[in-house]
């Protein structure tokens, strides 16, 4: 069970939700999800039917996550808000383009972030100029 419950957290952490949000979408106390995690409650199939659902993924693959059976991540983008272009593993044959996807958006983030960062720069610029006249 203990490879179960870490691949619920791993699966959370990749859709980039807190235990808050899970809880929430699972109509329980962010208490009691966080027993789930731990292992600290007993999961009966229909809560991990549950938690699959939300994920988004068979209940089987909660036990197969590791071996790279399935795997959807959830990008952010600027908003910090999920991305209508969802990168889905099936196979281990869809892991390149999933990657190169992923990979893809980063770098468009990144740039985005960059180019307001340099003209944040130069409007700080702009203004020590005219605090020093």
């Amino acid at each position: 069970m203990t490879t179960v419950l870490k691949n619920i957290r791993s699966l959370r952490s990749l859709r980039g939700w807190s235990q808050e949000v899970m809880a929430e979408k699972l109509g329980i106390s962010v208490h009691g999800y966080s027993n789930i995690e731990r292992g600290e409650t007993d999961v009966q199939l229909s809560r991990l039917q549950e938690i699959a659902q939300v994920l988004e993924v068979d209940v089987a693959d909660l036990f197969t996550f590791d071996k790279g059976v399935f795997l959807k991540l959830s990008l952010h983008n600027n908003n910090n808000t999920a991305s209508s272009r969802p990168c889905q593993l099936v196979n281990s044959t869809s892991v390149t383009p999933c990657l190169e996807q992923t990979f893809e958006l980063l770098i468009e983030q990144k740039d985005r972030e960059i180019a307001l960062l340099k003209q944040q720069n130069q409007d700080l610029r702009e203004m020590l100029t005219f605090l020093k006249k």
